[in-house]
């Protein structure tokens, strides 16, 4: 059985739905129950639970064999760095006693010791935390997801504007979350002993402003980038499309 820590999400569905089209057993933690019908509709076990109940999550880990951890993201108005903190937390605690054989985590690529870089420094720590307890562990460092602009679907297509806090012509390692999907199920299959980090990107990489010329291919019509000045990102985070902003790869 492998288990798989935020199945609702992006990564996590990729990673649930490549175990299932491979005939394992899988079973989907989510805090939604809405969606569990829908992945057992696919084959997959669902385990409603909260990535703050260690208790409970620990139950679900002791169920299985291995398991992807992921890190949730925390509500945008709260203080991300603590929240993500504590769940960085919990997830330890979780896998601690669980019985797992092998456990593999999602982690990003600009991962590094620090204070006040967001996810860059949380994970960073969740990979160091895997580092010093027993259960063997890969990491994958995520390039930036490609699912990130997809916030920006809606003022594209009203607007024609594609608005970024990055330089138009920064070209950046990116990547799909389905490719992340069949690394993670590739390397939970992988022998116990078989660890490590993994940097995974994909086959080629993209600016904003070829992000523009596929929105632009994509709609059939001119999309121009607005780059936020630095003085404007407080703002421009505050908007209803400040998710973009979170490099979550």
């Amino acid at each position: 059985m492998y288990i798989v820590v935020g199945g609702t999400g992006h990564v996590g569905s990729a990673v649930a739905q490549t175990l299932l089209e491979e005939g394992k057993a899988v079973t989907v933690v989510t805090r939604n129950s809405d969606k569990a019908g829908a992945w057992r509709l696919r084959g997959a076990e669902v385990a409603v639970a909260d990535v703050h109940d260690v208790t409970s999550l620990r139950e679900v880990f002791r169920n299985g064999n291995r398991a992807f951890l992921l890190n949730p993201n925390a509500d945008i108005s709260s203080d991300t760095d603590r929240e993500e903190r504590e769940t960085v937390r919990c997830l330890l605690d979780a896998i601690e006693g669980s019985g797992l054989e092998k456990v593999v985590a999602e982690s990003t690529m600009g991962a590094q010791p620090g204070e006040e870089c967001g996810d860059l420094n949380i994970l960073y720590e969740l990979e160091a935390g895997l580092r010093n307890q027993p259960i063997p562990a890969s990491v994958i460092r995520a390039a930036y997801y490609y699912s990130n602009w997809d916030t920006m679907v809606g003022p594209v297509t009203k607007d024609g504007v594609l608005s970024t806090m990055l330089p138009a012509d920064l070209t950046l390692p990116m990547v799909a979350p389905e490719d992340l999907g069949r690394v993670a199920a590739r390397l939970l299959q992988e022998p116990i002993e078989q660890i490590g980090i993994h940097p995974v990107e994909g086959p080629k990489r993209y600016s904003p402003t070829d992000v523009a010329a596929a929105f632009a291919a994509a709609l059939g019509r001119a999309v121009r980038i607005e780059v936020i000045p630095r003085e404007n990102w407080e703002g421009a985070w505050a908007s209803p499309t400040r998710r973009l902003t979170r490099m979550q790869g």
